[in-house]
């Protein structure tokens, strides 16, 4: 009985062992896929790119690839969630900065979902290509996650300007509709940002000037 009572705890010690590497080496697979992916979409978008030309770059079987998503459009809202969720919280963070204040919070915020995309080019792309998920041929369902984050972003730069609308810094209007226009003058200005969208006509718009633009539109 001593026997057994020493060796059942090893066993369970074993497998426990066992299953955090598995779970591990799932883990690293999926995040190379999703970067596969993540390239493949960039570069044809969702109705062309295909799971065969997906498996390859990622030098999975296609077997494989449908061991860890459960098939092309599973894989291509779990691309954009990853980047999506990563963003969010990047804004959430510079938000919850109150020492920010006004334009220079916009100016952050603009800075840093430039950043981001620069940062990741492949994402950039697939993201401008559809210009948000209500461009994207997939089922309305399953964009229910993605349009959540959009919504939260929104929301968080509506919180931004009525901070600075209270602190006299941001011009007065509806903060909502102001975080929408804010959104489309950044979105524009990555649509032609060569570091994103590799624009063989170079940059036609500086950061610099981006930001006077901004506060044109946005001063009291």
């Amino acid at each position: 009985m001593s026997a057994t009572l020493r060796t059942a705890p090893d066993a369970e010690a074993t497998a426990g062992r066992r299953e955090q590497r598995r779970r591990a080496l799932h883990d690293v697979n999926r995040e190379h896929l999703l970067d596969a992916a993540e390239e493949v979409f960039g570069e044809r978008g969702y109705a062309d790119a295909t799971v065969k030309e997906i498996a390859e770059r990622a030098e999975f079987s296609v077997g494989a690839v449908y061991g860890l998503v459960e098939g092309k459009e599973d894989l291509f809202l779990q691309t954009l969630r990853r980047r999506g969720d990563d963003m969010i919280a990047d804004i959430s963070t510079l938000v919850a900065d109150d020492t920010l204040g006004g334009l220079e919070a916009l100016g952050r915020l603009a800075d840093l979902q430039i950043g981001y995309f620069r940062d990741h080019p492949h994402f950039g792309r697939l993201w401008l290509r559809q210009a948000g998920p209500s461009g994207w041929n997939v089922a309305a369902e399953a964009l229910d996650g993605l349009a959540d984050n959009v919504g939260v972003a929104m929301d968080l730069q509506a919180q931004l300007v009525r901070r600075g609308q209270a602190a006299g810094e941001i011009r007065p209007g509806d903060p909502e509709v102001l975080a929408r226009i804010f959104s489309a003058v950044v979105q524009a200005f990555q649509a032609t940002d060569p570091a994103c969208v590799g624009d063989p006509a170079g940059e036609r718009l500086s950061l610099s000037e981006l930001h006077d633009l901004l506060e044109g539109a946005f001063a009291p």
